[in-house]
């Protein structure tokens, strides 16, 4: 089996062998097909083995996944907790992992930092733990594959005392961005992977955001900086999709020409059901090499 190292590194290749061929792609024609798999919060009794389901679930579909893209969440919570609570919530992912049979792209999560403040002086502390368990060398990075360029965003901007976040990138990775969707030819679709959405609309009823009297989103449920990336993209017309987690809701969002998704989880109401009107799933998408997508999302059996 191809490891994620292996898939990306391989994954330059594969544009230069594409368009070097004898044969040229189709417009139209699929090109990589994506299973995306957010919001697991493994540790409950239980969940393991409905992640296992899901895994083979989506390697079991009659058209099978090229690649995993793990969303982010994948333990239930590292912020508040002690170091071997939030160790014994990483073996559990280390067990369930063997399961996957091709490559996976890792986006860290908010429940995936460790934030808690008095374990600051353990190396780990932060987003070092999650970005060793995901073999990750920084929190935010691209790649290409198959003639999409693919840019993996780290949205949870911690506060001063590790306590809580807001969804938004810091400067420097604003500043990388901007570089690196500037250096992308424009005939290049770009796919856009955050956990916390840029935008949403089904985060309207992820709470009682509309309690008194008008609708108050909470900046840590969607990226408050959302204006500045959405016009950062407007300049970019090559910016086709992005797609998110978070909210543990379906929702399609279209503005100014880029499809925002948000897909769910794994978990549902955290391995409570249904959270409102969505089943705990997953989201298979499909990229063609016109720059064209299709998305569909997977209710993969869960029955608490």
């Amino acid at each position: 089996m191809m490891t994620r190292k292996e898939w990306l590194k391989a994954a330059a290749l594969t544009t230069v062998s594409m368009a070097a061929g004898p044969f040229h792609l189709l417009r139209g024609e699929r090109v990589l097909r994506i299973a995306h798999l957010t919001d697991s919060h493994l540790e409950k009794e239980g969940s393991d083995a409905w992640m296992r389901t899901c895994i083979r679930h989506a390697q079991q579909l009659s058209d099978p996944p090229d690649v995993f893209f793990m969303g982010g969440d994948i333990i239930n919570d590292a912020l508040g907790r002690d170091a071997d609570e939030i160790e014994a919530q990483w073996a559990i992912w280390r067990r369930v992992k063997s399961e996957l049979s091709c490559p996976a792209v890792y986006c860290i999560g908010n429940h995936d930092v460790w934030g808690k403040a008095e374990h600051r002086a353990d190396p780990r502390w932060g987003k070092t733990w999650a970005m060793e368990e995901f073999g990750l060398e920084r929190p935010y990075y691209d790649f290409e594959r198959a003639g999409w360029h693919f840019i993996v965003l780290d949205s949870t901007h911690m506060n001063d005392d590790g306590s809580w976040y807001t969804g938004r990138l810091d400067d420097d990775q604003f500043a990388w961005l901007e570089g690196t969707l500037g250096r992308i030819s424009p005939e290049t679709p770009v796919f856009i992977l955050s956990h916390i959405p840029i935008m949403c609309a089904a985060a309207f009823f992820d709470g009682d955001n509309e309690e008194t009297g008008n609708w108050r989103i909470p900046g840590a449920w969607v990226h408050i900086d959302a204006r500045r990336i959405v016009e950062l993209f407007h300049r970019h017309p090559n910016v086709r999709v992005a797609i998110s987690g978070h909210i543990h809701l379906l929702d399609a969002v279209v503005y100014n020409d880029v499809t925002y998704y948000c897909n769910g989880a794994v978990c549902g109401a955290w391995w409570g059901g249904d959270y409102h009107q969505t089943h705990p799933g997953y989201a298979m998408i499909n990229l063609y090499a016109d720059g064209s997508f299709e998305r569909e999302y997977v209710a993969y059996g869960w029955s608490g």
